[in-house]
């Protein structure tokens, strides 16, 4: 389901007040003092939903929500040119939020919501997804989507560096991937269990 003010409240709470990739560092440091993330974070998908068009994916077992993805032009990402690696090649989307519940990695969900912003961006034109990995990720609360997995997924590192290298998926292979992502995500999320066993043959 695409990322909109409605369902923003979804995004785990950490993430939901955070402004890493939404404000320049000094911007950010500011609303954190005066207690303004959550209203930042809602100015800034507003904002991008009415210029650019959808911007995010959320991904519910159920009802609950166990995963989201943000992402968006550069040129509406401040953060983008702080790093070392920076800047995005101007025929990309940069990919910023991202993030699994515990519970549920490592069974391919976040390759599917990958999948979910190539198979969008596919056909909004878009030639390529860029982001910047952590190649020394700290797993208490890191903005920064490990560059392990971001390999692990198909990207390729375009600018090399100790900690923040930059990494891009070419979108002419998102024609390839399965057409159906929605219906593979429902099916990696199926609570229910369906038994597969046949009936015993009896030999005559």
């Amino acid at each position: 389901m695409g990322v909109t003010l409605d369902n923003l409240e979804h995004l785990p709470k950490h993430c939901r007040g955070c402004v890493y990739w939404e404000l320049a560092p000094h911007l950010k440091e500011q609303a954190e003092e005066f207690g303004t993330t959550e209203l930042e974070k809602e100015a800034w998908v507003s904002s991008v939903l009415l210029e650019w068009g959808s911007c995010g994916r959320v991904v519910y077992s159920d009802k609950l929500p166990v995963g989201f993805v943000l992402y968006a032009p550069p040129n509406a990402v401040p953060r983008a040119s702080a790093f070392p690696t920076s800047p995005i090649s101007a025929d990309a989307v940069v990919l910023t939020g991202f993030h699994i519940v515990p519970e549920f990695r490592g069974g391919g969900l976040g390759r599917m919501l990958v999948q979910a912003v190539a198979k969008d961006l596919t056909r909004r034109g878009v030639k390529a997804i860029e982001a910047f990995g952590d190649a020394q990720p700290d797993e208490e609360r890191s903005c920064v989507v490990p560059a392990d997995f971001l390999t692990s997924v198909g990207f390729k590192t375009v600018r090399p560096h100790p900690r923040w290298p930059r990494l891009r998926l070419e979108l002419r292979t998102g024609i390839t991937w399965k057409e159906d992502v929605e219906a593979a995500l429902e099916r990696l999320l199926n609570t229910v269990s369906v038994s597969t066993a046949n009936p015993v043959l009896q030999r005559g």
